[in-house]
């Protein structure tokens, strides 16, 4: 799959997008590669930057009212979520605020990884990845594999999610059939994270040095 950024640039600097189901361990397989050196575009990490955005909030104002803020004036990330999932109009509603903001900053940040000599390839941590077209920015998608009993498990420790919250949440997204079928590369992570440590280096090696230029 080619990137975007990679086709402009001309450079063969990786960025690795990473995909899977709610608790499959994105984040962990992430935090890994910024281990071994690469740079972390963190869509949700944007996302909470973007809420706190005056543009932002008036649109969202406009939109759900003063029921999706705190009292301090700023978005109540829990009364959003409340207010658009399970809601397909409302989700979608969020997704045209937010989504083009946060691609235009994903963009900005993985061209300046990429000038950084110091930097072997950028990951992007990203749970709608495919949903909101983001790929197209990647060199390379790993799917991370992880069994349902495991991710519920997962998320329910983590964030105290239910199975329906859970459920909910990966039900607005893609299949995870869909998901494996668009990644040529993948990683399983259903037993220890020293497992999955092992699996990611292997991966990184791998990318990295087909990456590497002439």
């Amino acid at each position: 799959m080619p990137s975007v950024l990679m086709a402009k640039s001309g450079t063969c600097k990786p960025v690795i997008g990473l995909v899977g189901g709610v608790g499959a361990g994105k984040s962990t397989a992430a935090a890994e590669l910024v281990r071994l050196g690469c740079a972390l575009v963190d869509a949700d990490a944007i996302g909470h930057e973007l809420l706190r955005r005056k543009v932002v909030k008036r649109e969202l104002r406009r939109r759900w009212g003063a029921g999706v803020f705190s009292p301090d004036g700023e978005v109540s990330r829990k009364a959003l979520a409340a207010a658009v999932f399970g809601s397909p109009d409302d989700l979608k509603a969020l997704n045209r605020i937010m989504h083009p903001r946060m691609r235009r900053e994903m963009e900005r940040r993985i061209a300046k990884a990429r000038r950084d000599p110091n930097v072997p390839a950028v990951v992007i941590d990203a749970a709608v990845l495919l949903e909101a077209g983001w790929d197209d920015l990647c060199s390379h998608v790993v799917f991370v594999r992880a069994p349902a009993c495991v991710r519920a498990r997962r998320v329910h420790a983590s964030r105290g999610w239910d199975r329906k919250t859970w459920r909910s949440r990966e039900n607005s997204q893609i299949s995870l059939d869909r998901k494996a079928k668009r990644c040529y590369l993948a990683v399983v992570n259903s037993s220890s994270v020293s497992h999955l440590r092992r699996q990611v280096r292997t991966l990184f090696c791998r990318i990295v040095h087909a990456a590497e230029c002439p």
